[in-house]
């Protein structure tokens, strides 16, 4: 691959990283920067002159065209659905050249979902390589930022996920867990910028408590020697926070003694940890006397004082749990470096210690063929034949990012709203403003306005026989918690005196959370990353008031329709100076790992 830059892509042979190979990183992503209109031809027809033999392609009759005209005016722009029968048949064991002329090395599981399952991104070997470029330019741009990073490690709260097969015997998980699995991961060369405290054995344990307590241990041993603290979304950072408070006893135990739980059975992580666990009762004695008063603010720097950044995503749907992260870290900067989906990785932040609220991603030209569908916060319907290249997009604009990718998917309309903040060079800088028609997000979770009409429904049956109805209802994410969990309020008419009891509406609480996706399952019951779902019961006439109070403030009574999610205080205030009761799921939804059909 011309484009790919292999001088900068991990293999075990590679030199550790010196000045002389950080200053080549840099350059590379300059010269990819001024160059964008160049690169973005030259990548096109390369992933056009691959698959040129595909089932895909030559159905638009292409006849080895590789020009931007052509393949504009030939390729029309798709969705999930639009590709699915074509990804069902890989799955289903076709090895033909479906949408992509290399072999589908496996699937990446997206969050988001098609009829309540993952959807299924087929992938390629050669994009490991392109995802560990993008990587490797991190640090260096971290580098710039931060001084002396080589002087420590990195305490990382990793961890995979469940993973399947489809019938044809391709493997499906998420796109971390493909890539902490690979032997980029697993085999990386030594990098005194990028050292975890985490051993690998620890991440690659599919137990989340044995994965996380070992991983918080070996962070506690070499609480100095930290010199940043992440997670991949802020939700994760302030999940391991929780653990902390709830496991501090515990892990204060160990280290004290030397001795690891019994509850860390796992025979590589026991091996591992015994490497570096030495009892030591000044630590333990110091975890003791910081978490054992309840007062947990600042507590990341308190524990880990030599802490220069959080390394987490706080954009999009991560915004909600800026607040939190502030308060246990003291005010600690955050870093968002990079932009990446199951479908592609995009590009990075070349101005990582900016406010949260002015993170931008610089798309890299070299990672895939982007194209921009002008977006209009206002109107639902686009004109998908209006498109956009990524050098000619307007600062200020909203764009729906569109991609075309060396693994088959072209023209793919990827669900992402963009706004453009400014230019390095000839490449736009993006400000990540939300994922399409996503009403309810609290981790990897992604719950739009159908599905949430759909669960409402299903647990709506329940009240039929107290003669009750939900007529009114909208809902929040509630971060506030650890986990977050899903807040709905309603509003109901009861016919009679026959009320229904606490036990049923906690049995609504469930049925909800049944009819929700498998992603958010998973969440609940496997990751435990989100918390049981809450039904608050508000008076009658609750819902007139909030209409009021939109009037009030310049909405149209002709216009105005009730916010399916309410995230504005004095709206959520309201609301909950009107609830009469509140329940919970008292259960767990049924989860288990997905087998494909």
């Amino acid at each position: 691959m011309t484009i790919l830059a292999s001088e900068f892509s991990s293999s075990p042979n590679a030199l550790p990283p010196s000045d002389d190979k950080s200053a080549k990183t840099l350059q590379f992503i300059e010269d990819m920067t001024r160059n964008t209109d160049t690169v973005q031809q030259k990548v096109l027809a390369e992933i056009l002159a691959q698959n040129a033999n595909t089932e895909y392609l030559k159905r638009f009759h292409l006849d080895g065209a590789t020009d931007r005209e052509t393949f504009k005016s030939k390729l029309p722009v798709v969705s999930y659905d639009d590709l699915k029968p074509y990804i069902e048949r890989i799955a289903n064991g076709d090895r033909s050249p479906i949408l992509c002329s290399h072999p589908i090395s496996e699937f990446l599981t997206s969050s988001g979902t098609s009829a309540g399952e993952r959807k299924l991104m087929p992938t390629i070997a050669e994009e490991l390589d392109r995802r560990q470029l993008l990587y490797s330019l991190l640090m260096p741009v971290m580098n710039q930022n931060v001084p002396d990073l080589d002087k420590g490690k990195g305490l990382y709260f990793l961890f995979i996920k469940a993973e399947t097969k489809t019938p044809g015997g391709l493997v499906a998980r998420p796109v971390l867990t493909s890539y902490y699995k690979s032997e980029h991961f697993k085999n990386r060369p030594f990098d005194p910028y990028n050292v975890y405290t985490s051993p690998n054995e620890a991440i690659l344990c599919i137990d989340s408590f044995q994965s996380m307590y070992t991983q918080m241990l070996c962070g506690l041993i070499m609480r100095h020697e930290v010199l940043r603290v992440g997670a991949v979304f802020a939700s994760g950072l302030l999940r391991a926070i929780r653990f902390l408070q709830l496991n501090w006893h515990q892990l204060a135990h160990d280290i004290s003694t030397g001795t690891l739980s019994p509850k860390i059975t796992e025979p590589s992580i026991r091996e591992s940890v015994a490497k570096i666990l030495k009892p030591n009762t000044e630590l333990s004695g110091f975890i003791i006397n910081e978490c054992s008063d309840g007062k947990w603010e600042s507590i990341i720097k308190r524990i880990w004082p030599n802490t220069k950044y959080l390394d987490v995503i706080v954009t999009g749907a991560m915004a909600q749990y800026i607040p939190t992260l502030e308060y246990y870290s003291g005010g600690l900067p955050m870093a968002c470096t990079m932009y990446a989906s199951s479908e592609c990785y995009f590009g990075l932040n070349l101005n990582p210690i900016c406010k949260p609220s002015e993170v931008s991603y610089t798309i890299m030209p070299n990672m895939g063929y982007f194209e921009f569908l002008p977006h209009d916060e206002d109107s639902s319907t686009h004109d998908s034949t209006v498109m956009v290249e990524l050098a000619d997009v307007e600062i200020g604009k909203f764009y729906e990012l569109v991609i075309t990718v060396y693994s088959g998917l072209c023209r793919y309309r990827v669900g992402d709203i963009l706004q453009v903040t400014g230019f390095h060079n000839s490449a736009p800088q993006f400000r990540f403003v939300r994922r399409k028609n996503v009403l309810l997000s609290i981790d990897s979770d992604k719950t739009d306005e159908s599905e949430l009409q759909k669960a409402i429904e299903n647990a709506s049956v329940l009240l039929k026989e107290f003669n009750t109805t939900v007529v009114e209802y909208t809902s929040f994410a509630d971060t506030k918690s650890i986990p977050g969990h899903y807040v709905i309020y309603w509003e109901l008419l009861m016919k009679d005196l026959h009320a229904p009891t606490d036990e049923v509406l906690s049995r609504c609480c469930l049925t909800m959370e049944e009819s929700f996706n498998s992603v958010y399952r998973q969440g609940r019951v496997a990751d435990q990353s989100i918390g049981p779902l809450e039904i608050r019961v508000v008076k009658s006439g609750t819902f007139e008031e909030l209409m009021d109070y939109a009037i009030s403030r310049g909405a149209s009574i002709n216009q105005y329709k009730v916010p399916r999610c309410v995230t504005f205080t004095p709206i959520t205030e309201l609301l909950d100076s009107r609830v009469v009761s509140v329940h919970f799921s008292h259960g767990a939804p049924h989860w288990t790992p997905e087998r494909r059909h």
